[in-house]
């Protein structure tokens, strides 16, 4: 059988949703919403963290870091898809698959690490309210997203470059609607037990290792939220970290099926729905969920309104 080095590709096809021509204008349609929204919703959040002075804290700072990082991860695989449908080529470049493999990596590990450490920054303002300030300033804030980015970034470089040095069997047509390194390695035919072995080694350190963390860490905000006495205080503890729970749900759960799922289950059709709701609906849903409940993201929403109101008038 043919092989070829994976640079010396320099075209690769996406199937997509071919297989389901009766319902692929409705996917279109429907990732286009997804996309809108999902950049609509972020960057409203993102605006509204940054012009409202009452929202210069932690939780919010940590907030805008994971908005932009659900755009950067959108804009790495639905744009693309949305133009090859509409053009008809459903092609990408060598240098297009790498990139967008490399940044969807790069900011789905991101995510990982960073919900992990919003989950700690709800532990301490609930668990040490009177040093909250001190413990978590700007210059610790900073860090913990940088080291946060980094560390995504990183984990993404060391398996991009593990799968490029890898040949393939001479076919250069990818059974999904995106560069994802799942697909991408079953076009290899040489062994890659080690690609394997380093992808694995990765996820467990940023799927199991941080929903450890963020277990202990509302094992700690539930232990102290009990003890509270008066209802109001126990409520709007709860509420606090109500939203982040289900952002960390959604976005492990989907993780999960996708990444650790056992190797007897291999249904690439499954994984590219799946694709979408990870790359798509929880973006999207991730502002709607931090704002839904939130009397501070409303109140300065309001009062932007208000403030633009004026102006025009």
């Amino acid at each position: 059988m043919f092989q070829a080095n994976m640079t010396s590709v320099t075209i690769f096809f996406f199937l997509g949703f071919s297989h389901y021509p009766k319902v692929e204008v409705i996917i279109f349609v429907l990732c286009l919403l997804m996309y809108l929204s999902t950049l609509l919703g972020n960057i409203i959040l993102i605006s509204i963290t940054i012009l409202d002075s009452h929202l210069h804290t932690p939780m919010y700072f940590f907030l805008s870091n994971l908005s932009c990082l659900d755009i950067c991860y959108t804009s790495s695989a639905f744009p693309p898809m949305l133009t090859n449908f509409v053009s008809g080529k459903n092609t990408t470049s060598f240098f297009g698959c790498d990139a967008q493999m490399y940044f969807s990596l790069a900011m789905g590990s991101t995510e990982c690490v960073l919900l992990s450490m919003m989950a700690y920054d709800r532990y301490v303002a609930i668990c040490n309210p009177l040093r909250y300030p001190i413990i978590m300033n700007r210059k610790v804030c900073v860090q913990i997203a940088a080291s946060s980015w980094a560390t995504g970034c990183l984990t993404a470089l060391v398996e991009t470059v593990s799968v490029l040095q890898l040949s393939l069997c001479g076919n250069s047509v990818i059974n999904h609607f995106a560069c994802e390194i799942l697909a991408v390695l079953k076009l290899v035919c040489v062994d890659t037990f080690m690609v394997q072995l380093i992808m694995l080694v990765i996820t467990i350190l940023l799927v199991p290792m941080p929903m450890l963390l963020i277990c202990i860490s509302y094992a700690f905000i539930l232990s102290n939220i009990l003890r509270i006495s008066s209802a109001d205080g126990r409520s709007k503890a709860f509420s606090t970290c109500a939203a982040h729970l289900t952002v960390v749900v959604l976005f492990y759960g989907t993780a999960l099926s996708m990444y650790l799922k056992p190797s007897a289950v291999d249904s690439q059709e499954i994984d590219k729905f799946m694709a979408l709701v990870y790359g798509g609906l929880t973006p999207m849903l991730n502002p709607i969920i931090y704002s839904l409940r939130n009397k501070e993201v409303k109140a300065a929403v309001k009062k932007l309104l208000i403030r633009k109101s004026l102006v025009l008038s």
